[in-house]
């Protein structure tokens, strides 16, 4: 079994991975300490290795970080790995969501995807990187109370019918960008031993 401390002293996070993966195959801890990484890389992968590293100097063991956010094709460069900083400091999930509908308002192209990049750090010279991908549409409206972030806006094209992300709970622990993901992880890791 790969056993792995999460970039991240959120308990929460550490479960929802944990849960990803099969715990015969990958384990899943939170760090002890959050650590203030700052991500200043130009890619989804370099902010994933700037996480990743860190907690490895720090804790010596190895790491599993990623780096995640919604893509619109309508406005190219305003989310991405900006999508926690969209609309600037201080706005909350529900915030970032509404500013984005009314910055998409008359748009017709409303394609969009979610993308979550996975780095395993084992140790300097064993670094793998996966990738998952949800693609979808910006809704018109702000629907559903589960999930967070951007899920009440986004429309998965594999999902049935017009349901927002955030009304589709249980579907989206099964498919969403991070579930892909992982998969690829645990494949892979499951291969390798």
């Amino acid at each position: 079994m790969l056993e792995l401390i999460l970039a991240s002293s959120n308990t929460h996070k550490a479960q929802e991975f944990a849960e990803l993966f099969d715990p015969k195959v990958i384990s899943i801890k939170a760090a002890v300490n959050k650590l203030e990484v700052v991500e200043d890389g130009a890619t989804y992968f370099a902010n994933a290795l700037l996480k990743a590293q860190a907690y490895y100097n720090k804790f010596k063991t190895p790491v599993l970080s990623d780096d995640s956010g919604l893509n619109v094709l309508a406005l190219p460069d305003e989310l991405g790995i900006y999508s926690a900083r969209f609309g600037g400091e201080g706005l909350s999930d529900s915030e970032r969501a509404h500013l984005l509908l009314k910055k998409m308002e008359g748009k017709k192209e409303r394609e969009a995807y979610f993308i979550c990049v996975i780095c395993v750090y084992l140790n300097p010279k064993e670094i793998f990187y996966f990738e998952g991908r949800l693609n979808g549409s910006i809704g018109q409206s702000y629907r559903g109370s589960a999930g967070f972030g951007y899920d009440p806006v986004f429309i998965p094209n594999e999902a049935e019918g017009e349901l927002s992300l955030s009304e589709l709970n249980d579907w989206k622990n099964k498919n969403s960008h991070r579930s892909v993901a992982a998969g690829f992880v645990q494949k892979f890791f499951l291969n390798r031993s």
